[in-house]
């Protein structure tokens, strides 16, 4: 079957599962993406997640237009977007024709309460994946000595300081914007090779 058609079913099909949003759907890419060999190299899927998050537009979205463009250049890119949005916004589109009437209905209300806490697991999971990955450079097998990296905890503690000390001094949160940069300029400091 042609890349392009592989793409736009495989990602209409993650589109079409996914409850909880880009967060949720990150675990199931993930799956899609390295059982079909599409990225071999899941430290280059895990540069895409990174970079979708950090670039303005939903990370779903921006983590497919990624994925479809690595493996299908423009078109692959053009198809895994629009793939991944069509089947949430016609679902979406069909609700807020419907949602009056079935906002009330206990099955509705029912099925929402089932579904929410395999969202928070999606998401949890995604999350400590991510925190587990930025420290272990194998984090398949912890029994390897060596692969804990320190730069990378030494970022996490001077951002994460940056960000308490801002909070307890000005009575705001830092924007996130600020916490990117900050993050991106402490990892050119340590992962450039002078």
């Amino acid at each position: 079957m042609n890349i392009w058609l592989q793409l736009l079913f495989s990602f209409l099909k993650i589109g079409t599962v996914s409850f909880g949003g880009g967060y949720g759907m990150i675990p199931i890419i993930r799956d899609e993406v390295l059982s079909r060999g599409w990225i071999d190299d899941e430290d280059i899927l895990w540069n895409y997640i990174a970079i979708a998050e950090s670039t303005p537009g939903p990370i779903a979205i921006n983590l497919a237009t990624f994925v479809g463009s690595d493996i299908g250049g423009f078109w692959g890119s053009l198809l895994a977007t629009a793939a991944v949005v069509t089947p949430a916004f016609l679902i979406i589109l069909a609700i807020a024709a419907l949602f009056k009437n079935f906002s009330k209905n206990k099955y509705v209300k029912a099925a929402m309460k089932g579904v929410t806490p395999i969202i928070w697991g999606l998401i949890i999971s995604t999350g400590l994946l991510l925190v587990v990955k930025c420290f272990y450079a194998n984090y398949n097998d912890f029994s390897v000595k060596g692969d804990f990296n320190f730069h990378a905890l030494i970022i996490f503690a001077v951002v994460g300081g940056i960000a308490l000390s801002y909070r307890l001094i000005s009575k705001k949160k830092i924007p996130p914007i600020a916490l990117i940069l900050i993050s991106a300029a402490a990892g050119m400091i340590y992962y450039i090779p002078l």
